[in-house]
């Protein structure tokens, strides 16, 4: 069956494009890496289809997992080929978590930072403290010194739980709350699956510690969203990524249909490749069980 039909698998719409459905939104928010490029390149289609929605007078968000803050992820889409002006505006985790941060100290501040130290240990790429920017905090080399953790990221591609085990013990011993701006557990670098540091937080959760998360699937970020795409109908917005745990999941809990991209993160589940559709049988077995279904599913964000 054609994916342009209105075929229905286990409660998911196959479609060849986002030109099928896009006159049924008026606002999309999208995710960066998997659905736009792989941190380096635009995937093939990807560029010609933002540039429809914008020629269709459609509201865009681009709504990111990154750990890194606003501009940094603009500028980054910017040299790929993703200019400004092709959407309304970019909500990053790692924004979020700044934000957070900074509001340390000052009226109306949130009650988890408002009690949150000042002495921070933090995983971070090499030789990059850019996050912390702004931030009247204390960083530690030690995690017997911190009063929080903070996760920003990793450059690991693997062996991410073996690598911090050390400082989730001691993080757990000592009670020390965490602060992860990158809820991402694995990401696509340039076209690789490598593990995210959203592993770690998610393991110091498992084993009791207390985590505070920015990002994707949780709806305080959504909210940013709906105020940047300024609507007011959830009905006419469509958020678009390759996460079943990230972005279908967060817009099901946002109350907004989805899209997902297939080759992304799970196309090796799906057993596909390039801009394909998995056959209903391996979408069938894949789906099962899984905490959220999307609206749609395509290959590829194209039009």
């Amino acid at each position: 069956m054609s994916a342009d039909t209105a075929a229905n698998w286990s409660g998911t719409q196959p479609i060849a494009g986002l030109g099928a459905v896009a006159d049924r939104y008026d606002g999309f928010i999208l995710d960066q890496w998997g659905v736009l490029h792989d941190g380096k390149t635009p995937y093939p289609g990807a560029l010609e289809c933002l540039k429809r929605l914008r020629e269709s007078g459609k509201r865009v968000v681009v709504l990111s997992n990154s750990g890194k803050r606003n501009d940094y992820n603009v500028a980054l889409m910017a040299r790929i080929g993703f200019t400004p002006d092709l959407y309304d505006a970019m909500i990053s985790a790692g924004e979020d978590a700044w934000r957070g941060l900074a509001s340390r100290g000052k009226q109306g501040a949130d009650e988890f930072y408002a009690g949150l130290g000042r002495r921070c240990f933090a995983t971070k790429r090499p030789g990059d403290s850019s996050f912390l920017d702004g931030v009247d905090i204390d960083l530690v080399e030690d995690v017997g010194q911190a009063d929080f953790l903070l996760l920003i990221g990793d450059a690991r591609e693997t062996g991410l739980l073996e690598a911090y085990e050390g400082l989730i013990e001691q993080g757990l011993a000592r009670g020390l709350p965490m602060v992860c701006a990158n809820p991402d557990t694995h990401r696509v670098d340039g076209g690789r699956l490598a593990e995210a540091i959203g592993l770690v937080a998610e393991e110091y959760e498992r084993r009791g510690g207390r985590v505070q998360w920015h990002g994707k699937p949780y709806p305080p970020i959504y909210r940013s969203c709906l105020k940047s795409l300024g609507l007011s109908d959830k009905a006419r917005i469509l958020a678009v990524g390759d996460s079943i745990h990230h972005d279908i999941l967060g817009a099901a809990r946002f109350g907004c249909a989805s899209a997902l991209v297939a080759d992304g993160i799970h196309g090796a589940a799906l057993g596909i490749a390039g801009n394909q559709l998995p056959s209903e049988a391996a979408w069938g077995g894949f789906i099962a069980g899984q905490p959220a279904r999307p609206t749609y599913l395509m290959g590829r964000f194209v039009w």
